[in-house]
């Protein structure tokens, strides 16, 4: 055995270590070469809805939304704010991997679970690059004619107008702190 200081390169061989052991090492070999790496998306765009909740995407949005256009999307409540989020199939799919994780004989865990999930929906960007925002979410979300469809990293949040610069309104107020105390104990390496 060879003693290693930083427990990420232990944690690391140790995995590979049990890997190799299980003969499993082919099998994890295909899974992380197929795994999809994280896409990340940049902008915040301003849209209409229809009265059917149809959302027309901005060319540059769609864009960056065309290595998921095949496979499709999900679609949900946001868990802290007024809003909708979008999430790529392929992201979906990892977000629910680590959920499945959760001991289900927790009750709390069930619960989380059930309202992580509630309304849930797959949705599908048509070939004129429209969005159908299902009623029950649209009526959730408020959502009227002015929509704006923000990047938060991996995922869209789909806004009503009206709510968006409300919430973006009241983050401002604290955001130097907010700022500080989310990031400022970051490695300084770790941040451009």
């Amino acid at each position: 055995h060879i003693k290693l200081k930083n427990t990420n390169y232990q944690n690391l061989l140790t995995k590979w270590y049990n890997v190799v052991k299980s003969g499993k090492i082919v099998l994890y070999l295909i899974l992380l070469i197929f795994k999809t790496p994280m896409q990340h998306f940049i902008g915040t765009y301003e849209c209409k809805a229809d009265i059917k909740g149809r959302i027309m995407l901005p060319a540059a949005l769609k864009k960056q939304l065309s290595k998921s256009l095949h496979k499709g999307f999900v679609i949900k409540r946001a868990v802290f704010n007024k809003c909708l989020e979008l999430y790529p199939l392929d992201q979906w799919e990892n977000l629910m991997e680590k959920v499945n994780n959760l001991n289900r004989f927790k009750k709390k865990n069930n619960d989380f679970i059930r309202r992580f999930t509630a309304g849930v929906k797959l949705v599908e960007i048509d070939t004129t690059g429209r969005l159908l925002i299902p009623k029950d979410l649209t009526n959730h979300a408020k959502i009227s004619k002015e929509v704006v469809v923000s990047s938060v990293v991996n995922i869209l949040e789909i806004w009503d107008k009206t709510f968006y610069e409300k919430s973006i309104d009241e983050a401002t107020t604290d955001f130097a702190a907010l700022a500080e105390e989310v990031m400022g104990d970051q490695n300084e390496n770790d941040l451009s």
